[in-house]
């Protein structure tokens, strides 16, 4: 039943497959339970149930994904998305976090609408091929400094922005270690090599005092949604505060998952001949209804995660994948002290290793074309220097534009193409 609700065989893979894909998926962005509570509080909502919120928005956001769209990804609150939720409406603009919850519910409305009328997958499919290849190699590149960044081997470093931790330290010797037994578990072909190296690094790292042993019981009640549930306040939806928070929400998340879903997609290879997304319609519905319910549950915006590339890298094609995502969602409701020891020393090495996997739609872009080429390495490079998929989708695309322009090209560009240059300048300027 399985098999032919989700075209499994059809896809080249296996319920075994698919399913732990969907575990590995999880345990790269299961951090985002323990993490999106911390950043959430600092506006004053009630940090344990902010833990529910953002576990069951994940849960509902990833079955959309799973049993409508059918896709290997999964979704949860967006990292970037979260801290200009706290620290720049709440704490920076002074607003109360009912108003900002207000602002993330009313921006899940407006996208299903956008996507009701297909205007996210007319987005996606004016973009040219040549951009979406870059997408999947900026995001490589991005995800894999987040590894290197989480596990301490790049570090903050105030005279050159970014410098090389302490190679000597715990965490980063765990990390290297990690790349390593993934990397020769992959070149033996070992099914499950990634979360078996996550386990590994975790089992290991207890000793060094890096995995930090839950205390207490392990199977616990989830907390009460009650001191954040529909908690929303529509008084300044007028004012000209909420149309500034309402078009970044918009603006990032749109991005964000219009990046994530191509990226990913041409990397597994489920980009058709024309550069399509199989089942858009649906993949950004997910988006849509996980950001309207996470409103009213009480945390920020939901998006696709960039981390599904660590699943589909372990074979993942279906949404059996993210069926599985989903339910790991659901066990980390009862059982999130197990899932929160994971440390990043041990997600990291997955991470690096899927940057690698999602660099080779790059032999794709023929970088002899300056007006192909150039946009193209605009996209990869963003991407990880301003720690954004969006950004660097707004800085290729007009570079894009701007070359057609110059060069006299203007009828290669769509009027979509020119929508969307105008709306990144009035993004960058604002």
């Amino acid at each position: 039943m399985l098999d032919k609700f989700f075209k499994i065989t059809e896809s080249g893979s296996s319920v075994k497959t698919e399913l732990l894909a969907g575990v590995t998926t999880f345990m790269t962005m299961a951090y985002i339970l323990a993490v999106n509570p911390g950043i959430l509080s600092a506006t004053g909502m009630d940090i344990n149930a902010v833990f529910t919120a953002t576990a069951l928005s994940a849960l509902i956001a990833t079955l959309v994904m799973a049993l409508v769209a059918k896709l290997p990804f999964a979704l949860a609150p967006g990292m970037g998305l979260n801290a200009f939720f706290a620290f720049s409406v709440v704490l920076g603009m002074g607003h109360t976090w009912q108003m900002a919850l207000t602002a993330v519910f009313l921006e899940g409305i407006i996208f299903i609408l956008l996507t009701l009328f297909n205007v996210r997958e007319w987005i996606v499919n004016a973009i040219p091929m040549p951009l979406k290849h870059a997408i999947s190699a900026g995001i490589g590149l991005f995800i894999a400094f987040i590894g290197l960044q989480n596990a301490g081997v790049i570090i903050n470093n105030d005279a050159i922005l970014v410098g090389l931790g302490d190679i000597k330290s715990a965490p980063v010797i765990l990390m290297l270690a990690g790349v390593v037994i993934s990397a020769v578990l992959l070149a033996l072909k070992v099914r499950g090599a990634l979360l078996i190296g996550i386990f590994a690094i975790t089992l290991a790292g207890i000793p060094f005092g890096v995995t930090q042993l839950p205390e207490g019981a392990l199977l616990s009640t989830p907390p009460s949604l009650a001191p954040i549930f529909w908690k929303l306040d529509f008084s300044q939806i007028f004012s000209m505060d909420m149309m500034i928070i309402l078009f970044t929400f918009l603006f990032v998340d749109m991005f964000d998952t219009i990046g994530t879903l191509v990226g990913v997609s041409d990397k597994a290879g489920m980009l058709d001949k024309d550069g399509k997304i199989p089942n858009a319609k649906a993949a950004f519905m997910a988006d849509a209804i996980g950001t309207t319910a996470g409103a009213v549950l009480g945390t920020s915006t939901v998006t696709a995660y960039v981390e599904s590339a660590s699943g589909v890298a372990e074979g993942g094609r279906t949404g059996l994948t993210a069926l599985s995502t989903a339910g790991m969602f659901f066990l980390a409701l009862f059982l999130s002290p197990i899932f929160l020891m994971v440390p990043a020393a041990a997600t990291a090495p997955t991470l690096l290793i899927v940057g690698y996997f999602m660099m080779s739609p790059v032999l794709k872009i023929n970088f002899e074309s300056v007006e192909e080429g150039f946009p193209a390495f605009v996209t990869i490079i963003m991407m990880p220097l301003t720690y954004s998929i969006a950004d660097g989708i707004v800085f290729g695309l007009l570079a894009y534009v701007a070359i057609q322009l110059i060069t006299g090209k203007i009828k290669k560009l769509s009027p979509m193409m020119l929508i969307l240059a105008a709306l990144f300048i009035v993004k960058l300027v604002i």
